[in-house]
């Protein structure tokens, strides 16, 4: 039951392996701007959902109504949000798109 076991000349010495250069590939990316741009107008638009939701369920109840005044605004929040997020993400992924199309086009000249 004796196993062959591989000798240290098989093995490379990891302080010994070069590394190829460093190669920087294109980025998809948006811009930091345009991302920050992207948040900034998901957290506008919750902000204006919720105080939407708030007040239209607020207008629709008699007497108490702190809970679903609550439930209006969370409602509100989340529809909103997430509407402007979805729009946001298309938007970021044209401008990506639009941007690889322009570099090609620059090659092309």
């Amino acid at each position: 039951m004796d196993e062959e076991r591989p000798s240290r000349e098989r093995i490379p010495d990891p302080t010994r392996i070069e590394l190829p250069g460093l190669t920087l590939a294109p980025t998809a990316l948006p811009s930091a701007l345009a991302r920050a741009l992207a948040f900034t107008a998901v957290l506008v638009a919750g902000l204006c959902g919720g105080l939407v939701g708030w007040a239209i369920a607020d207008l629709q109840c008699v007497g108490e109504c702190g809970t679903i005044s609550t439930v209006g605004a969370v409602i509100g929040t989340v529809v909103a949000a997430g509407g402007v997020a979805i729009i946001s993400v298309l938007v970021l992924r044209a401008m990506s798109e639009w941007n690889e199309q322009a570099s090609l086009r620059e090659r092309q000249r």
